[in-house]
């Protein structure tokens, strides 16, 4: 019985000792890893996710982002080809701004804390809650110097760098590719230890560190001929730091806490190097001749540079002389009371253009402002094209003073004098027409926000801005006036340097508020480009590619955008009445409070789009595809449903009176709350008998699809509805 109970005591003893054993050193150095990465990334993530929650807030003031803030942005978008919010969205709300510059501040605050840390005492928080410590290869705390160089270089430097050169190389821009070889890399570069005798990983093998137990007494042994190895039992598998064994342990307990002082150094002590002061001391002729040398060319360079500087300044100012005199010369030869013939006017104005200086633009659009003679008007505007994109800025605001006299009235009473302003500004449309044409693509940044480049006529002729196959990309058109246009094929958004799409310097045009009636678009390309409020009305957009564009308030009554391409375009109270739609892609548009009458969407893709409170009374659906979308309070009264995929929709208090819904599948749709009055179901032919509940005859095979579809909260059913709901596999309270 006595020996039992030994035997039983000492069964407890080893199980509770072999619950209580910890972790292994891996584990543990992992798991305070883990916990370090994590604290810095919630540190920023957190208050970002704050700062866009306040960001969907109602709010009156919007201010621009912090600098700092602004700076980030920019740099992230950059280096990993995210897309930038253009200029005219950058607006937050004031509490936004802060939380985005705590995402800025806090996790650098956090990661310098954690390396203060670690330089200090060896280790964080998260080590020392996990008992694991960094240490030199004497034993003592690794310094800052020696942390930075094992975190900055070691640990992330070389694996991110490698990641970012393999992506930009093979898998540009696809940003998921990027973050799968960045952690493969830098795991992989933790998994190094297991391949390297002495189990340390790459950023210890850098930086001279080691990682071990800080439960367990470290001390460096005499230095012998052979390698002094790790005992792995007492310190872990990441660690070649020399340890007492068990025997040779003398220290207190308390002493196996920390790191115990170095009994003999672990490498020879190098010679110390003659210093360059006692070498000088040793030559001073040499040093002597050597500070001469020196001094004769610093001097001979001064001399020289002087001499290029003076004669750099006397070439400028000659320059500026002549250009100056040939500036007055041809002056002269402008005057209004000079009897220069026409011929030399037109070298005079042609010689102009050719002189870089802006007081030469101004003075060239002064006078296509003023001058009655097609010739000579025909001249200025060669000589501004000539000169470029410098011109357009001029021509911009002279375009639009002359515009807003006119629309003002300022001419009513003067016939003539209307008339001759009416052609000055068909000169400046012409010359901006001009000048779009010839550097097509090279106009990046170019502003001509309310300039009028609509349709105008006059006596003489009639201007309509015709331009084929132009590229628009990042210019901006704000409240541009481009009614009539036509623009056929036009390219408002470019690649960039890069050449790949949806990356940071995506060059985009900007169409907010502009106004382009009766425009012709077809098959241009304004993929996500800002077009809010703009009215583009009847024009024509068949086939143009508007994917992901923001056309919030806009105004596309009667347009035609047959085979556009508008998928998770924003459209939320925008207007579409009358406007065809006939085979466009829609698919996850936000459609929110959009006014859809009478539209024209035969085929047309609306799959997963955001239809809630939209109106499309009147509208022909017929064969579109709706699947998966939502249509909660929408109006669909009076609109032809006929042979459309309604399945898995939400129709929740949808208004649907006296819409035709023949054919329709109508399967898995959540129909609380519809309002069902007058619906067409199936062909109007009544049935041969007046049975309640009776199955439909073969006339009724244009039915819609309604197996499964739950009718108990539908309103306003009547009984031939009902019976065919019930007949067809749905469900209702009534049905036998």
């Amino acid at each position: 019985m006595a020996n039992s109970s030994v035997r039983t005591n000492r069964a407890r003893r080893s199980s509770v000792q072999a619950k209580s054993k910890p972790l292994s050193l891996v584990t543990r150095r992992f798991a305070a890893w883990t916990v370090e990465v994590s604290l810095i990334a919630l540190s920023g993530l957190i208050p970002y996710s704050l700062g866009e929650q306040a960001k969907l807030e109602p709010s009156g003031e919007q201010v621009t982002p912090n600098p700092v803030v602004a700076l980030t942005q920019k740099a992230i978008a950059s280096t990993l080809t995210i897309s930038a919010e253009s200029s005219d969205r950058r607006l937050v709300t004031p509490l936004t701004n802060i939380f985005w510059s705590m995402a800025v501040v806090t996790p650098l605050l956090v990661g310098g804390w954690q390396l203060y840390l670690l330089g200090k005492t060896g280790s964080t928080l998260p080590k020392r809650w996990l008992g694991v410590r960094v240490i030199s290869a004497s034993g003592t705390v690794p310094g800052l110097s020696r942390i930075l160089l094992r975190e900055t270089l070691g640990m992330w430097g070389l694996p991110l760098s490698v990641a970012y050169i393999l992506w930009r190389a093979t898998a540009f821009p696809h940003l998921g590719v990027f973050v799968g070889l960045s952690c493969f890399f830098v795991l992989g570069e933790g998994m190094t230890a297991r391949f390297q005798r002495q189990r340390r990983c790459w950023h210890d093998l850098i930086a001279g560190t080691y990682v071990v137990d800080a439960n367990r007494a470290i001390t460096v042994l005499p230095k012998t001929k052979k390698q002094l190895s790790v005992n792995s039992d007492r310190v872990g598998a990441h660690s070649s730091v020399p340890v007492l064994t068990k025997g040779q342990y003398t220290g207190t307990p308390s002493s196996r806490l920390q790191p115990q002082p170095s009994i003999a150094k672990i490498a020879p002590q190098p010679k110390l190097r003659r210093s360059w002061w006692q070498w000088m001391r040793q030559h001073p002729t040499l040093m002597l001749f050597l500070a001469f040398l020196s001094c004769m060319g610093a001097v001979l360079a001064t001399l020289v540079g002087i001499q290029v500087y003076i004669q750099g300044q006397k070439y400028q100012r000659q320059l500026a002389e002549n250009r100056n005199t040939q500036f007055l010369t041809l002056i002269q030869q402008l005057e209004a009371g000079s009897s220069t013939p026409l011929s030399d006017r037109q070298r005079a104005i042609l010689a102009l253009g050719t002189i870089g200086d802006p007081q030469v633009l101004q003075l060239l659009v002064d006078l296509l402002g003023q001058e009655q003679s097609r010739e000579i008007i025909s001249t200025v505007q060669q000589a501004l094209v000539s000169s470029g994109s410098p011109a357009l800025p001029y021509l911009q605001r002279l375009n639009q003073s002359i515009a807003n006299e006119i629309a003002a009235g300022r001419y009513n009473n003067n016939p003539t004098q209307l008339e001759q302003r009416t052609q000055h500004l068909q000169a400046t449309q012409q010359a901006i027409a001009k000048i779009l044409a010839v550097y097509s693509g090279k106009l990046q940044g170019m502003d001509l926000s309310r300039a009028n480049l609509a349709s105008s006529t006059s006596r003489e002729r009639t201007f309509t801005l015709e331009l084929n196959r132009v590229n628009f990309a990042g210019m901006a058109f704000k409240g541009a006036n481009l009614n009539q246009a036509s623009l056929p094929v036009s390219q408002w958004r470019d690649a960039g340097a890069d050449r790949h799409w949806d990356t940071f310097d995506d060059a985009i045009a900007n169409l907010s508020d502009a106004q382009m009636k009766g425009a012709n678009l077809t098959k241009a390309n304004l993929s996500r480009v800002p077009m809010d409020r703009i009215d583009l009305m009847q024009a024509n957009l068949s086939q143009a590619n508007l994917a992901a564009a923001s056309l919030g308030n806009a105004n596309l009554s009667s347009a035609q955008l047959v085979g556009a391409n508008l998928q998770a375009a924003i459209l939320v109270d925008a207007s579409l009445t009358g406007a065809n739609l006939s085979t466009a892609n829609l698919s996850h548009v936000n459609l929110h409070a959009a006014r859809m009458s009478r539209v024209t969407a035969l085929g047309t893709r609306l799959q997963s789009a955001n239809l809630t409170k939209s109106n499309w009374q009147g509208g022909d659906l017929s064969s579109a595809d709706l699947s998966r979308s939502n249509l909660s309070h929408a109006d669909l009264s009076l609109s032809r449903l006929s042979s459309s995929n309604l399945r898995n929709t939400q129709m929740q208090n949808v208004n649907l009176r006296l819409a035709d819904l023949q054919l329709a599948d109508l399967r898995g749709a959540n129909l609380a709350g519809a309002d069902f009055q007058g619906v067409i179901l199936f062909s109007p032919q009544p049935p041969a008998s007046g049975d309640r509940f009776i199955a439909a005859p073969p006339e009724y095979d244009r039915g819609a699809l309604v197996q499964g579809v739950n009718f108990s909260q539908v309103k306003n059913l009547d009984a031939k509805q009902i019976a065919y709901v019930c007949v067809y596999g749905g469900y209702h309270p009534r049905c036998p």
